[in-house]
């Protein structure tokens, strides 16, 4: 609310639709952003985007993924 956001909710009975984002969303906040505070709007997009695409898919693994990088993963899918 401070940072002018508003969550997204599902609709009554469909708890699940917005699943991967939310758990998504709390990965980047429990690995990233709950350390950090943002002079500017810029400062935080760019930390958001450093964490996606230098961390989170490159890097990170996911349990969902046989414990793979989304990048790794896709490959596999290509390869």
């Amino acid at each position: 609310k401070a940072q002018g956001i508003t969550c997204s909710m599902s609709r009554r009975g469909e708890c699940w639709d917005n699943a991967a984002m939310e758990s998504f969303f709390s990965s980047m906040k429990t690995e990233r952003l709950s350390r950090k505070v943002y002079r500017t709007r810029e400062e935080a997009r760019s930390d958001v985007f450093d964490y996606i695409e230098r961390f989170y898919n490159p890097v990170r693994k996911h349990s969902k993924l046989d414990f793979l990088s989304p990048v790794n993963f896709e490959q596999g899918l290509m390869g």
